[in-house]
């Protein structure tokens, strides 16, 4: 009880003093966190797709919270509560990456309400009863209080025994594992490129029943698109398409509405707020039966809701109201129809004076996430429904222009993206290439532009998807952090 009461009160000293005097860059937040996204990263889970889907959930919240922590001048959070399945460490492992029980793991929950990454990081790993030791190694800016410094320049060293008896973790060895994670692009391929092919030729087979299989059922309800909204394993997703095929068979009538429209299997039954049918994978045909018999309702109320949009539109000068899937949290249709309907009764009540059509051209989207207007890098507005309609006039004033900017770049930028990913797909002879959601258009192209600088052999016929870091997926895709080293 001694020893656990002693350590207990020297690391709230230490962190409390590594808090008040350094400040983290985004990539030191990546390192730092490395030990938290081996324990927790969705491919370590394919045998458990409950946990899989949670951990996938909170870590795409995660990746929101962070990069909301390093934009300028951004200064309203809305308390993020998250939740992960960790994976429970092996008491004699001494690899980091294999350091892990393939069946043990336990449900963790916190609130992430900080307003710095080094504060968001610490709360991190503590949560997750993941050391923090190895955080105060990193090379972070520092502009030190006179009465931190003596206490963070001084580092306690304990008695192996200590850490023996207590079962603490030995900072000592913490960062030597760490070092160990730390790698490159090509020694990262060289490791792991033939368990990729592997996964990748045994999938193949599975790949192209997908692919049939999407075909027949998209000619046979003409509909517009299938997709996933998580990154769901192969053989997962055909599961899935014979799981809609029987019911087509099953029950015809009831898919007669669906012509023109998208299917998206995702976390539950309903439609989206961008109007595509939501089959919830967890729900058995009988909630998939139900949703298809309320497509007409959810038609209607669709055309109340685009009704809405317009009148706010008219409202705010002519700017246009768009929903933005990869950018927004997944809204069922009257979950954003309610944002909606608030938002503009709001704004009629308070009667603002936007010239007709003076912001024609300019987009926004709606977020009930936050308390403060801001500008997205790709030119849209971010207004949250809370917002002061006095200050959301003044704000939209102030940064017309630059939104205008900011469109006219995103539209170069897309362009500029397309032809890096074809260029790159033909250089290494991908058979794909494909970002996660969280990589931005300006990620994506500073990763290529690196990418076509190098000689990757390795790469041939591969998957690669760009990402925050480093894997190889069930099915032989091979993931790389967009910043590679």
């Amino acid at each position: 009880t001694f020893y656990y009461f002693v350590r207990s009160c020297l690391d709230k000293i230490l962190l409390q003093s590594v808090l008040q005097s350094r400040t983290l860059s985004g990539a030191d937040a990546i390192n730092a966190l490395r030990p938290f996204y081996f324990a927790v990263h969705p491919d370590f889970f394919g045998q458990h797709p409950k946990e899989r889907e949670v951990n996938e959930n909170s870590l795409k919240r995660l990746n929101g919270y962070l990069e909301n922590l390093q934009k300028p001048g951004f200064r309203s959070f809305k308390p993020t509560q998250l939740t992960f399945y960790v994976r429970e460490r092996e008491p004699n492992s001494s690899n980091v990456q294999e350091s892990f029980s393939a069946s043990g793991f336990r449900a963790v929950s916190f609130t992430l309400h900080t307003r710095d990454l080094l504060s968001t990081v610490l709360d991190i790993l503590n949560s997750c009863s993941l050391s923090t030791e190895h955080v105060q190694s990193l090379n972070v800016s520092s502009q030190p209080h006179k009465e931190a410094k003596s206490t963070v320049n001084r580092p306690i060293k304990w008695d192996k025994t200590y850490y023996s008896f207590t079962g603490f973790k030995d900072p000592e060895e913490e960062l030597e594992q760490a070092q160990r994670v730390e790698t490159t692009l090509l020694s990262w391929l060289d490791d792991n490129e033939a368990s990729a092919v592997k996964k990748l030729k045994k999938s193949l087979p599975l790949r192209k029943e997908l692919e049939r299989l999407k075909i027949e059922l998209s000619h046979e309800l003409q509909l517009s698109d299938i997709r996933w909204q998580r990154s769901w394993g192969i053989a997962h997703r055909c599961s899935q398409l014979h799981s809609l095929g029987r019911l087509v068979q099953q029950r015809p009538e009831i898919l007669e509405n669906v012509k023109g429209r998208t299917v998206v299997f995702t976390d539950r039954s309903g439609m989206s707020a961008a109007g595509h049918i939501m089959l919830g994978t967890m729900d058995v045909h009988h909630h998939w039966t139900k949703i298809f018999e309320r497509l007409p309702n959810y038609y209607k109320l669709q055309k109340r809701l685009l009704l809405l949009e317009d009148r706010i539109s008219q409202l705010l000068g002519g700017i246009q109201v768009i929903y933005i899937e990869e950018l927004q949290p997944l809204m069922t249709l009257e979950e954003y129809f309610e944002a909606l309907n608030s938002f503009y009764n709001k704004l009629r009540d308070s009667r603002l004076p936007f010239h007709p059509r003076s912001l024609r051209g300019l987009q926004m989207i709606l977020e009930s996430d936050r308390y403060a207007p801001s500008l997205h890098e790709l030119g849209h507005f971010m207004i949250p429904t809370v917002c002061d309609p006095a200050a959301l006039q003044w704000f939209i004033f102030a940064k017309a222009q630059e939104a205008r900017e900011n469109l006219k770049r995103k539209e170069e930028m897309m362009i500029t993206e397309k032809e890096l990913i074809n260029t790159s797909i033909e250089r290494f002879s991908l058979d794909r290439l494909y970002k996660e959601p969280s990589v931005s258009s300006a990620q994506m192209i500073e990763c290529c532009k690196r990418l076509l600088e190098e000689s990757l052999p390795y790469l041939q016929g591969m998957h690669l998807c760009i990402s925050h870091f480093y894997s190889v997926l069930q099915d032989g895709d091979l993931c790389i952090p967009w910043n590679w080293k």
